[in-house]
């Protein structure tokens, strides 16, 4: 719901190019809406909340199995009220924890100007310019995620070998009275973006209305609501304090392990370092984020806001959690199989991305493995009528698969998974979920392009067959 993947036209635009208008078919979500796309946004405000309290409590009162709640409720040896009485409350801890985390996020977002550029050679952070928006407005952000995430985990640190004001278990042990409190500030951030959308917009052009509430609350109606000049929602929610935190529940479930059998397994580190690896590459191409599917294409509503506050962190983290109720010994060649496939998928999804942008930035005048890259040219035709050229790339990883950006994420995503042994399916769920979404961001852009595009997709197509595996797919 929350991933964080480029939208996959691998294209250039010629110089001057750029259109201050785009058809409606270029830009975010419907401006009419379809029986099936009710039925799913109806499917997931129903379920998307429920799917995550089941799997938390599957692991608070079940020890992670999935089956094992449904057979005592198919039995009889346990009712739907036995089990919620089970779960813990939210409690005065919990919120003050929340709301200080919150509040210091902002601080840092808002407050602190990114002072990470000036010395951290090729990091680009500071003021930067995101993409155009429906209405010609090029907005800009201060970029200093890198630095938010550095001091806070300066500071978890700093706390955990030094000054020790809480227990590096914090998180884990106010777990589900947490989730409660990640699920108030989604659900209002979301309820204010509407109301924002409908009564106050940060620009009325760049909102969409489709006539059907559901529609208009999951998928959000502005496309940048702000609040003063620097605020932005979708950057700040995307970003933090969804995948700040990341990493420090990671850290806490690593120290509840120590803490319960007294050593960390190879396995809990090998999920502890993988997703940190992807943690730092998000914030270290945070200007790159700019240029995303959440950040170009979505408006902001209930899917990404509820999604990065409670759907992102709960879920995103789960192998972290199961190794808590189950800590893996892996061998050693195993563990080092699955590091391998993990640092393997990181390369692709990070080189795939860097020719793209290369190709972008140079309009084509690059070297690609080694020699000039092949492109198709193409065009296409603006909502004000006017024609534009463009190129689409079909060298490097572009020329192997459509979406292979995508193809190195699913490694990624799976090697996580495999890091914690095959007894439950529990922490399987991340791998299933990211194929279901890449897949269908596969589809959505593909539809999109052939809109664009028209014949120039079919050619763009034929030159490269597959969109995610080679010879498969």
């Amino acid at each position: 719901m929350a991933a964080k993947s480029q939208s996959n036209d691998p294209k250039t635009k010629s110089p001057g190019s750029v259109s201050r208008a785009a058809t409606h078919g270029q830009w975010g979500r419907a401006w009419e809406v379809d029986w099936f796309s009710l039925a799913s946004v109806t499917f997931l405000l129903l379920f998307a909340p429920l799917i995550v309290y089941y799997f938390i409590m599957a692991c608070d009162q079940y020890s992670c199995s999935l089956t094992a709640p449904l057979v005592d409720i198919a039995t009889g040896q346990a009712r739907l009220s036995d089990i919620w009485a089970k779960t813990p409350p939210v409690t005065t801890k919990a919120a003050q924890i929340y709301v200080a985390w919150v509040t210091f996020q902002v601080l840092l977002y808002v407050l602190l100007p990114d002072f990470c550029h000036k010395f951290l050679p090729g990091y680009v952070g500071g003021v930067q310019e995101g993409a155009m928006t429906p209405a010609g407005i090029v907005n800009k952000y201060e970029i200093n995620g890198l630095q938010a995430w550095l001091i806070t985990h300066l500071l978890w640190f700093a706390n955990s070998y030094l000054l020790a004001c809480f227990s590096p278990t914090i998180i884990f042990d106010n777990w589900i009275p947490l989730l409660w409190c990640a699920n108030i500030l989604g659900y209002a951030v979301s309820t204010f973006a509407m109301i924002k959308g409908y009564f106050f917009p940060t620009d009325a052009r760049d909102c969409k209305f489709t006539g059907n509430f559901l529609y208009n609350y999951m998928m959000g109606v502005e496309f940048n609501p702000r609040i003063g000049e620097w605020f932005d929602f979708k950057l700040f929610f995307n970003g933090r304090p969804g995948i700040v935190a990341w990493t420090l529940i990671n850290l806490s479930f690593a120290a509840k392990q120590q803490e319960l059998y007294g050593h960390v397994t190879n396995s809990m580190v090998l999920v502890n370092v993988l997703q940190a690896i992807y943690v730092l590459d998000f914030f270290w191409n945070e200007t790159w984020y700019l240029k995303t599917i959440d950040i170009c294409h979505d408006h902001f509503g209930w899917y990404l806001g509820w999604g990065d506050c409670v759907w992102l962190p709960y879920l995103y983290t789960l192998q972290g959690l199961y190794l808590v109720y189950h800590p893996v010994q892996l061998p050693t060649r195993y563990s080092l199989g699955v590091l391998l496939l993990g640092l393997l998928g990181y390369y692709i999804f990070r080189m795939a991305n860097h020719q793209k942008d290369l190709f972008r930035r140079t309009d084509g005048r690059c070297v690609i493995w080694g020699r000039k890259p092949r492109v198709i040219e193409c065009s296409f035709t603006s909502a004000n009528e006017q024609k534009h050229r463009s190129k689409l790339l079909v060298s490097g990883f572009w020329g192997v698969a459509r979406h292979f950006n995508y193809t190195g994420d699913l490694m990624g995503s799976l090697a996580y998974c495999l890091a914690c042994g095959g007894g439950h399916l529990l922490p399987y769920f991340y791998i299933i979920y990211m194929a279901i979404l890449l897949t269908h961001r596969c589809l959505r852009d593909e539809h999109r392009c052939a809109n664009k595009y028209g014949r120039d997709w079919e050619r763009y197509t034929a030159a490269v067959p597959y969109r995610l595996l080679p010879g498969i797919f």
